[in-house]
């Protein structure tokens, strides 16, 4: 005869964090109440594959039908994995809905759930967070148009295009290695308030998409990559590749990384992430392009850097309580919350007022509409920002600033070259 052990009930918020967990759920999973509520998202729970594919399907056939009934595979604490049928309903205050309700009951043996390969593909842009490569991505095309459209000089595809490869591979490595590091201090684990998708790192790890070692052995594969790619660079073309090449590797790699953790040094860590995502990038293009360094190339990188600034900014904004407790001292830490709207427009301003410097001064008179277009984009940012800072409703503006960084210094590439 069934008992209540034999059913685990929980409920969670909007971005899955436990509220809920009833006494099966603890007989049915292992963790105790103390281990779980406000601390663990009911992913934690599933293989991460299955996760991946499925969890957008069910949670919008709940809204939609106000449930989800099917069966899939869950894990307990132990690691062992079991089958178990589950009902998921949307949950409710005031007219408004605040969560979800799983009631989950365990059958005799595994359920086969089959996973896609486009399923395993994602699994990888998880774990290299690889949607973020635009911060990168950006400034290469910054430092491509100024050589093309400042200097006259034709590009030598082949070079530009196996450069942004090693961008690329730079800047994957530092996310691997920063959710690496992140995990070893605590920090991820301690930080329960980060929006999915926007903040908190991959969460990789937590879902079992990769172990720890895993994560280290990704975070060295990709780095030797662009290690090779830079030889070969510096051996056909110079050792300015190799010296900016591995400041930008020393500058993602400590970032998190002990002893140096730039993260934890009140704002240096910002200003070095906005050099790496910049004018070390536009300088280290047209080095590979012509040969030689250029002080003006390194300035047409700093307003993208900038607005690169302010996606760690506003992601600091829903990481900083788990921050601060495992010394994660970055500028939201040091200033608090509140300071939050004021720093992100100190970078903001100053991108637009240093491109508006350059328009007049290369002279490109269109970077005048990169600057327009980012008053405007910007200001509607900031002021939603300012409105929702304290609310969960602030992921928009997270989405938004990744947005205005991609959209304003696009048109600052197009309007260097043009």
């Amino acid at each position: 005869m069934a008992t209540a052990l034999d059913r685990s009930v929980i409920t969670c918020d909007m971005e899955g964090i436990i509220e809920t967990y009833s006494d099966g759920a603890e007989h049915m999973f292992g963790y105790t109440r103390e281990e779980t509520i406000g601390r663990l998202r009911v992913s934690a729970f599933s293989p991460g594959e299955v996760i991946l594919q499925n969890l957008k399907t069910w949670l919008t056939t709940a809204d939609q039908d106000g449930e989800w009934v099917g069966e899939t595979n869950f894990i307990r604490k132990n690691g062992e994995h079991f089958g178990a049928r589950i009902r998921i309903t949307p949950t409710f205050k005031e007219g408004r809905q605040v969560g979800y309700c799983g009631v989950t009951e365990e059958l005799g043996s595994r359920v086969d759930v089959p996973i896609k390969g486009s399923t395993k593909a994602i699994r990888w842009l998880v774990i290299t967070r690889a949607p973020f490569l635009t911060a990168a991505i950006t400034p290469v095309a910054i430092g491509i148009a100024y050589v093309s459209g400042v200097l006259g000089v034709a590009i030598h595809w082949p070079s530009a295009l196996l450069a942004l490869l090693g961008v690329m591979l730079l800047h994957l490595a530092s996310n691997v290695f920063n959710d690496y590091y992140d995990v070893k201090s605590g920090t991820d684990q301690a930080n329960t308030s980060y929006f999915v998708q926007y903040s908190g790192g991959s969460r990789a790890i937590e879902m079992r998409l990769i172990d720890l070692a895993g994560t280290r052995n990704v975070a060295v594969a990709l780095m030797v990559g662009a290690l090779v790619i830079g030889l070969y660079l510096t051996a056909t073309i110079g050792m300015g590749v190799l010296v900016l090449g591995l400041t930008g590797l020393v500058c993602g790699y400590f970032y998190t990384a002990p002893p140096v953790r730039l993260v934890a040094r009140r704002g240096v860590g910002e200003i070095i992430i906005g050099l790496a995502f910049g004018p070390l990038i536009t300088s280290g293009m047209a080095y590979v392009l012509t040969g030689g360094f250029a002080w003006q190339a390194f300035l047409v990188g700093i307003p993208a850097g900038l607005l690169t600034t302010n996606i760690l900014v506003i992601n600091q904004v829903p990481d900083v309580r788990g921050d601060a407790a495992t010394g994660k001292n970055h500028l939201i830490v040091t200033f608090g919350v509140g300071s939050a709207p004021m720093i992100w427009a100190f970078f903001w301003l100053s991108s637009i007022a240093l491109t508006v410097w350059l328009a007049l001064s290369l002279p490109k008179p269109a970077l005048v509409a990169s600057a327009g277009t980012s008053l405007v984009y910007g200001t509607w940012v900031l002021m939603y920002m300012r409105k929702h800072l304290h609310q969960r409703s602030l992921v928009k503006a997270n989405i938004n600033t990744i947005y205005l960084q991609i959209v304003v210094t696009i048109l600052f590439a197009i309007a260097l070259a043009f």
